[in-house]
């Protein structure tokens, strides 16, 4: 782990920041190539998601807030490290999906289009920010014993940042999602080129991405995400926030796929 990627003089550049922004630098731009290819206006699709990720941001962190009320509520001086944290993924991406139906909306885009176009930049932006997680030694996993594939952090500074316990031998949890969603973002590629009707890659994106988290999240070592039940110390007959929403995301996914598919006929059937 690295939480400090470089520092020079009074700047100091933290490895998860870094790989976040850079993350979503390569996420903006697939994303406008393929806005592009599709004949979507560029100013309204680059007004779109710069205030997106406004959006996400402001999401992400107001559930991570929402999940540890008690907790801040306690210590409110914390509450200034939710100013640096990356926040609740879950949060930034259901703001960010209320964001886009109103702006949608607002603009009359299309929004299966617009989610196709969505699904790959979100995996692909996601491994780099899974990626920061590792650097810096948040959303870690639980204790592995003689896990093969196990890793120890030693970082003091990232044990006050984060909390993550130190000299432990834990499940490698950000890596193990950071190479899920690598390989969500090659399947969503290939799906968006091979797609038989529009809206197919945005929900095979949430699908994909539910099963992922619910699987990782048994793994999960972390005790900020809340649980509807059970606990930390019962992770596989437990249910934790982030996987009843990922339940609620494959249900929602295959209503999309069928109700997409459906759409799509009835287009063909009007254009023939």
């Amino acid at each position: 782990m690295h939480p400090i990627l470089i520092t020079l003089g009074p700047l100091t550049i933290a490895s998860y920041g870094f790989l976040f922004a850079f993350g979503a630098l390569l996420a903006i731009l697939l994303a406008y190539k393929k806005a592009k290819a599709e004949n979507i206006d560029l100013k309204i699709f680059t007004d779109f998601i710069f205030y997106l990720m406004i959006t996400s941001l402001l999401g992400a962190k107001l559930l991570l807030l929402a999940t540890n009320l008690g907790y801040y509520l306690k210590y409110p001086a914390e509450m200034k490290y939710l100013l640096t944290s990356g926040g609740s993924f879950f949060g930034g991406l259901i703001a960010g999906l209320l964001f886009t139906i109103f702006y949608i909306r607002r603009h009359h885009l299309r929004y299966r289009v617009l989610g196709d176009i969505g699904g790959p930049s979100l995996a692909l932006g996601h491994f780099f920010g899974r990626l920061g997680c590792f650097a810096a030694g948040c959303c870690w996993g639980r204790e592995a014993g003689h896990f093969p594939l196990a890793v120890t952090f030693t970082s003091a500074k990232a044990n006050f940042l984060t909390g993550v316990p130190l000299h432990v031998a834990l499940y490698p949890t950000q890596l193990f999602e950071a190479l899920l969603n690598l390989l969500n973002f090659v399947i969503l590629a290939v799906a968006y080129k091979k797609r038989t009707f529009t809206g197919q890659v945005f929900a095979l994106y949430i699908m994909n991405y539910s099963l992922i988290r619910f699987f990782v999240e048994y793994f999960r070592g972390d005790d900020d995400r809340g649980y509807v039940l059970g606990g930390l110390d019962h992770p596989f007959t437990s249910l934790s926030l982030p996987q009843l929403i990922c339940v609620s995301g494959v249900i929602l996914a295959l209503v999309l796929l069928k109700s997409f598919k459906r759409l799509g006929e009835k287009e063909d059937h009007v254009q023939g």
